[in-house]
């Protein structure tokens, strides 16, 4: 098990109770038992999004990033040539395409990504990680290895479980289907 990690975001001194447990045994005396449940699942998990997003911007920090802008840096630097158009960022973060477009300006105006005309759509955007992007998100992503994701606060397995419990919830919600099965070749 993994000791308690210092955590600059955390209360000075743990709490002498869980005021999500707190927060269910209340559900509970007013009658709510029906969605007791639901609620200490939707805040248990807000709560860790506060807590994991919270270290993921000390890592970030340094680098003067945003997990936005670190998310489309890292997406680019994925790509194989470090370019994609604009409307597959956006499907591909599913963030809603005006954040994705005030993220790039962002980077744009930082000298991280070039906006360029699409070469076939001219409506369309294409944006490109520069040298100076793809090194700073490669920096950025040792730091965020090192400091957040090597150790996120559970072992192992219990990690794999989360991952998997989150996952069906996700899909249940309508956020991805599983892949097509693929024909058999020829």
């Amino acid at each position: 098990m993994h000791s308690a990690l210092p955590l600059p975001y955390a209360p000075p001194h743990p709490l002498p109770i869980d005021p999500l447990a707190e927060a269910k045994r209340q559900w509970l005396a007013h009658g709510w038992s029906d969605a007791a449940d639901g609620m200490a699942v939707v805040i248990s998990v807000m709560r860790a999004q506060q807590l994991l997003l919270a270290r993921v911007d000390a890592a970030l920090k340094p680098f003067s990033l945003t997990f936005a802008r670190y998310e489309l840096l890292r997406l680019l630097a994925f790509s194989r040539a470090g370019t994609l158009p604009l409307s597959s960022v956006v499907a591909r973060l599913q963030v809603h395409p005006t954040s994705v477009t005030n993220t790039a300006d962002r980077l744009v105006r930082d000298g991280l990504i070039l906006r360029e005309a699409h070469p076939h759509d001219g409506r369309a955007a294409m944006l490109t990680l520069t040298v100076e992007g793809r090194a700073l998100v490669e920096r950025a992503t040792t730091a965020l290895n090192d400091e957040v994701f090597s150790h996120p606060g559970l072992e192992r397995s219990d990690a794999a479980d989360l991952v998997a419990i989150v996952a069906r919830l996700r899909k249940e919600a309508g956020d991805f289907a599983d892949p097509k099965p693929q024909p058999d070749p020829l």
